[in-house]
């Protein structure tokens, strides 16, 4: 398909006079537009689900998030990944993003890049892509080429491949083992897919992201217990969460956690199975560090 028949080349029609509207009118145009890609999102929960249930299986076993993109859709996956580290307690190591042109296509434009397919091939071969790794890769467009063979590269290693796109059928969606493809439809301004399709991108990753986070025992209850207590804001942080997962006082949350030598989930565990040290470091082992299944596995033990 030539670019620029592209859905999200395309002109809208609800927004030809934008330019003639006053202030309230224009952002009314923008926000109903916004409501569209909503619905686009809701339409592939089956398919991000399923993504989350192949990919989190891989990270859980040591492999890594990777994103990859060009222009806006890179920045986003460099962001989603990023963000993942303090949240969720993750290295530098666990999950990054790679963008078209490097760092310095974080804050500028660099021309050319995203259509060598070739220096996305050397992006990835450079952190030693391997079969437990998951390359998550965005293009709007569904067929910038860095992207696609940043994407035909991972599943020539055995990578998993999540493609996200706005284009059914677009080269990048063929080639994913597992595409999501919200159809957000023309932008606001004409081929300005830092709109529609940027909002979609940034809710897909936050979805894929946060799931395989929570699968893979980064979260309990609605929790984000992998904080690390290194100075006192996150300290008290640490001792609100310990305390709120328990329903037991910041006092018993502080003691837990000395106990636990700094340790939020173990100190959560100890708390919940009344056990010992011991006990609660077992059973996460047991568990892979999942504080939500170490304390069903106490509880079975117990009954």
């Amino acid at each position: 398909m030539h670019f620029d028949d592209l859905l999200t080349e395309q002109r809208n029609h609800r927004s030809t006079h934008i330019d003639r509207e006053s202030t309230l009118e224009m952002v009314a145009t923008i926000n109903r537009e916004d409501h569209r890609v909503a619905r686009a999102v809701q339409k592939q929960l089956p398919e991000i689900a399923a993504a989350i249930d192949a990919a989190f299986p891989k990270f859980d076993d040591g492999g890594r998030l990777i994103y990859v993109g060009a222009g806006t859709s890179g920045r986003l996956g460099v962001i989603d990944a990023t963000e993942l580290q303090p949240t969720y307690g993750l290295t530098a190591d666990q999950t990054f993003g790679l963008i078209a042109g490097g760092a310095e296509a974080l804050t500028h434009t660099i021309q050319a890049v995203e259509d060598s397919p070739e220096l996305a091939q050397d992006d990835l071969a450079a952190v030693n892509l391997g079969p437990k790794d998951v390359v998550i890769a965005s293009a709007a467009s569904g067929q910038t080429p860095y992207t696609v063979s940043a994407l035909q590269f991972a599943q020539d290693q055995g990578a998993l491949g999540i493609g996200f796109s706005c284009i059914e059928d677009s080269p990048l969606a063929k080639l994913a083992d597992y595409p999501i493809t919200p159809v957000v439809g023309p932008e606001v301004i004409t081929g300005a897919t830092l709109l529609k399709a940027g909002t979609a991108e940034k809710m897909v990753l936050n979805m894929l992201s946060t799931g395989i986070m929570i699968k893979s025992g980064k979260v309990y209850q609605n929790l984000m217990i992998n904080v690390v207590p290194s100075n006192g804001k996150t300290f008290e942080r640490a001792k609100k969460i310990i305390a709120e997962a328990t329903q037991t006082s910041t006092l018993a949350a502080e003691r837990a956690l000395d106990r636990a030598g700094n340790n939020v989930p173990l100190a959560i565990v100890l708390i919940e199975t009344k056990g010992t040290i011991a006990e609660a470091k077992a059973l996460l082992g047991a568990t892979n560090g999942h504080v939500s299944q170490a304390v069903k596995l106490s509880d079975s033990h117990q009954d």
